[in-house]
């Protein structure tokens, strides 16, 4: 049996609820260090504006109240900026990614424009029409020294067209899913004052950590098709993927942090113990405390 190497990547926005909880620990089972399993802490805080030191003081705070342990030294990726604008240039460089100075406004005109209806992705938004993907290399030049703000694209249809079809491996089924271009669009990979985006940091740290399964919530199937069209386009290891369920509360609602659920700091507050925490989530087998 392989050991396997998983990670949990909170972001600091907020304290972590239950469903952070869960998620933690289901990255910690699959990853069974009783059979030489590695179980990664990574801190994903790439957005200055919401993510604060404090939360993610608190982040390490309540998970090892929990019982978790974790490899030194802790991933931050607000410490890697100089990775990621390694990894986006290349991208640029192979003409897998290009500058798209498009507005939101400009996009919602543009599709309004076609005179159809627009393309939803797998969450709901409206597919980027490719507006800026056939400007010549001599307008981009143009457009950013004239200090036009822009955000960098991946090129779907490049990368399918230089590296083939792509699938990722779906450890819920053992089936592989094939990644559809035409449901994914030109995702947004950068902006021009953060050199990475979720997709493009956590695939390259992925890779340098060594991490084997990736394991977290269901709403984020649609993510794992751009994260392996990134891994194809910049030769990066893929990794497997298990998508848990997501936890709900007593009326059925998905927990989440923009509903202000409540947060392990207040049960902890409150007297409750991490074992009463593992029975409200129904976990059996957990880290000791």
């Amino acid at each position: 049996m392989t050991a396997e190497t998983t990670r949990f990547a909170p972001s600091p926005t907020n304290r972590l609820h239950l469903g952070h909880a869960y998620s933690a620990w289901f990255a910690w089972k699959a990853a069974d260090m009783a059979v030489g399993g590695r179980f990664l802490l990574r801190i994903e805080d790439l957005d200055s504006l919401r993510c604060r030191p404090e939360f993610a003081a608190a982040i390490i705070e309540d998970l090892a109240w929990l019982g978790f342990r974790w490899p030194q030294p802790v991933l931050h990726q607000s410490e890697r900026y100089a990775v990621y604008r390694t990894a986006l240039a290349r991208l640029l460089a192979d003409e897998l990614a290009y500058p798209c100075f498009c507005s939101r406004k400009d996009i919602a005109r543009e599709i309004a424009e076609s005179g159809g209806a627009p393309h939803l992705d797998a969450m709901g938004a409206a597919l980027y029409p490719g507006t800026c993907r056939a400007l010549s290399a001599e307008e981009r030049v143009r457009r950013i020294e004239h200090g036009e703000a822009y955000a960098v694209r991946l090129d779907s249809a490049a990368v399918r067209l230089r590296h083939g079809p792509q699938s990722w491996s779906d450890r819920a089924t053992g089936r592989r899913v094939p990644v559809d271009i035409n449901a994914l669009g030109d995702v947004v990979i950068a902006r021009r004052d953060i050199p990475a985006s979720y997709h493009l940091a956590v695939v390259v740290d992925d890779a340098e950590q060594g991490v084997t399964l990736v394991t977290r919530g269901a709403d984020l199937v649609p993510a794992t098709n751009v994260h392996r069209m990134l891994q194809a386009a910049l030769g990066l290891p893929e990794p497997d993927y298990h998508h848990h369920p997501l936890i709900a509360d007593v009326e059925g609602r998905r927990l989440a942090k923009r509903d202000n659920p409540e947060t392990l700091a207040m049960l902890r507050e409150a007297g409750v113990t991490p074992q009463e925490v593992w029975r409200r989530l129904g976990v059996a087998d957990h880290p000791p405390e």
